[in-house]
């Protein structure tokens, strides 16, 4: 039985699509019988002639989007892994048609696969911005004055008003749906040589500043390493773990530590900073930078 696997859709869309309008219509209680042969007995081939009949349904929901810039084909292909998923879902128990049932699976699965692959950049990912994505350009047609261009501030306010959502999120939606992805490898016009990627501005630091900012920490450092050398093994102890930990101690915890109160560790630390600005000073103007809290 022909239906809607990869060949029909990529080599024959159009003798795919011929031949799901040629199907016949199942009655009711045929349909029924076919659903339960395949929920109660795995019977695949009742599940094809039920999927089959109503695969015209795919083609007529797929070309509601083709909008949307991407192939009919593959519109198509995803509205049947919309409608195989509703098959296998499917419960003739429940007394509802399955063109009503499967209805919600072909479109759900259209649109995820527009969302995927209309942009690079994802969109889509609440229920609120799906909904804004699939019907802004509707609303847009019916109220805006001029549906080429940007909409005016009250057009925007209709439609947030409308499928209530924020102001913002259609603006934002509007902007998306305005510019479509280009490559930043693409030419920035027509007969030039020059790229986007080129006119991109770089923030980051030079190779140049980089190594001067290594070389000057790697000076400091000495710096620091001379001047320790002067303090008494106490206030060297004290000044590492106030200042040179990635968490510094306190002044009861160094209290604790050497059995004195926290006012005699501050007093030490005190004497030894000046210390320490003092040997560091005889190598730079500027020693406070290297103790500021």
């Amino acid at each position: 039985m022909f239906y809607a696997g990869p060949e029909a859709i990529d080599g024959g869309s159009r003798r795919y699509i011929a031949a799901t309008m040629d199907a016949p219509f199942l009655e009711r209680g045929y349909e029924f019988e076919l659903a339960r042969r395949w929920r109660d007995n795995d019977d695949t081939k009742a599940m094809h002639e039920l999927v089959f009949a109503y695969a015209r349904f795919v083609v007529r929901i797929a070309a509601g989007f083709r909008g949307y810039g991407l192939p009919m084909g593959d519109l198509v292909q995803e509205g049947n892994v919309g409608l195989m998923e509703s098959a296998k879902r499917f419960d003739p128990a429940r007394d509802v048609r399955f063109s009503t049932y499967a209805h919600w699976w072909i479109v759900a699965a259209i649109q995820e696969y527009i969302l995927r692959n209309s942009s690079i950049v994802r969109i889509g990912t609440s229920a609120a911005q799906k909904k804004l994505f699939f019907n802004l350009h509707r609303i847009r047609a019916r109220i805006a004055d001029n549906t080429t261009g940007p909409m005016t501030y009250d057009n925007r306010h209709s439609v947030a008003d409308e499928l209530g959502v924020p102001l913002a999120a259609v603006e934002r939606m509007e902007a998306y749906l305005s510019h479509p992805d280009q490559s930043l490898n693409a030419a920035v016009g027509p007969g030039e040589t020059g790229e986007f990627q080129d006119f991109l501005a770089d923030d980051a630091a030079s190779p140049e500043a980089i190594a001067i900012d290594r070389a000057d920490h790697r000076k400091r450092a000495g710096w620091i390493k001379d001047a320790l050398r002067r303090l008494s093994p106490r206030e060297r102890k004290i000044i590492v773990s106030r200042f040179l930990t990635e968490a510094p101690s306190t002044l009861a915890e160094l209290g604790g530590v050497f059995g004195v109160s926290k006012e005699r560790i501050r007093q030490i630390e005190a004497k030894a900073l000046e210390k320490l600005r003092a040997a560091i000073s005889e190598k730079t103007d500027d020693p406070e930078e290297l103790f500021a809290n």
